[in-house]
């Protein structure tokens, strides 16, 4: 009860504490908008949204700072008297300033706290954002001679993803097939082993030699199968594909992801891979609508492609 009385000579709209908050505004959301927009850039790897996320952050920011701090920005309150202090006193206080313990012990929490927060924060942000900024090209790979491939025979061939790869480390697999000459030039289906549903290794459904070819090539040791399967299954979720790499049953979303190749000096090398919505036709006559490699369980063709986001 003897808050709610006024005192004498005290002015009550002085104690209203909303008084001295500042008014609301739509800046806070945008400038938090546009921190957002930036983080999910990094993570899809979209440099042109980051420079818009920014710039949206800093006009926001810059308009919230300047609508919180209008009333300290008003005119300068007037300067107090200057205070007499007695000479005694100011010897009192002559010599460095002393910090408390209170004040320490708050900084030294403060500190230790912002560092371990680091530390949590800074590995997990790095594996998002990271990516964006790094070369991940796929290196070419030397398969060997064109004679280890016979027309219209399936060879399973073992490689090297990469150079500094140790050899029987993160080996990538691929199905060949020589479709013969196709206007005086090689022509090869090369499929990949990475299923479309969830990226497991997908088989080929038929007889494979059990003992294997080794070719020595400048990249490393290549292990090279004969096969003739009927179709290729995925033994994880059923995903079956027909020998073109179209899908036919399970849950796989497009064909399988084929290799770009070349013919350098009589041996075939294997360059970049890409995806594949369907393919149309055979062999040297097929009909293939290349995308650029998506990761598995995204659609590249259909209205279903525009749910997924832009990776350049």
């Amino acid at each position: 009860m003897a808050d709610d009385l006024e005192r004498p000579g005290e002015d009550v709209e002085s104690q209203d504490p909303a008084a001295h908050l500042p008014a609301p505004s739509v800046w806070p959301f945008g400038f938090a908008f546009g921190v957002a927009l930036v983080l999910v850039a990094l993570v899809i790897s979209s440099l042109l949204i980051v420079a818009i996320g920014a710039v949206i952050a800093l006009v926001f920011g810059f308009l919230w700072i300047r609508a919180a701090t209008r009333e300290v920005r008003g005119a300068p309150p007037p300067e107090p008297e200057p205070e007499v202090v007695e000479e005694e006193e100011e010897a009192e206080h002559d010599g460095p300033p002393r910090l408390s313990r209170s004040l320490f012990l708050e900084g030294a929490t403060i500190g230790v706290g912002a560092a371990i927060g680091g530390i949590v924060t800074l590995p997990a942000v790095g594996f998002m954002v990271l990516p964006a900024f790094l070369d991940q090209e796929y290196e070419k790979v030397d398969l060997g001679p064109l004679e280890n491939y016979p027309a219209d025979q399936w060879v399973v061939a073992k490689f090297r993803g990469t150079r500094k790869q140790p050899d029987g480390v993160a080996r990538r697999t691929a199905y060949i097939r020589y479709n013969g000459q196709q206007e005086g030039t090689p022509s090869f289906t090369i499929l990949s082993n990475r299923c479309v549903h969830l990226g497991c290794p997908v088989q080929p459904a038929g007889l494979t030699e059990e003992q294997a070819k080794e070719v020595e090539t400048d990249g490393g040791p290549v292990e090279i199968f004969k096969t003739a399967p009927s179709n290729f299954t995925c033994p994880c979720h059923g995903g079956a594909y027909d020998t073109e790499g179209n899908r036919t049953a399970g849950p796989p979303v497009r064909a399988l992801d084929r290799y770009k190749y070349s013919i350098r000096a009589g041996r075939l090398q294997l360059d970049e891979p890409y995806s594949v919505g369907k393919v149309k036709g055979t062999g040297g006559n097929a009909e293939i609508k290349a995308y650029d490699l998506v990761d598995p369980g995204q659609h590249v063709d259909g209205p279903e492609q525009f749910f997924y986001p832009y990776v350049p």
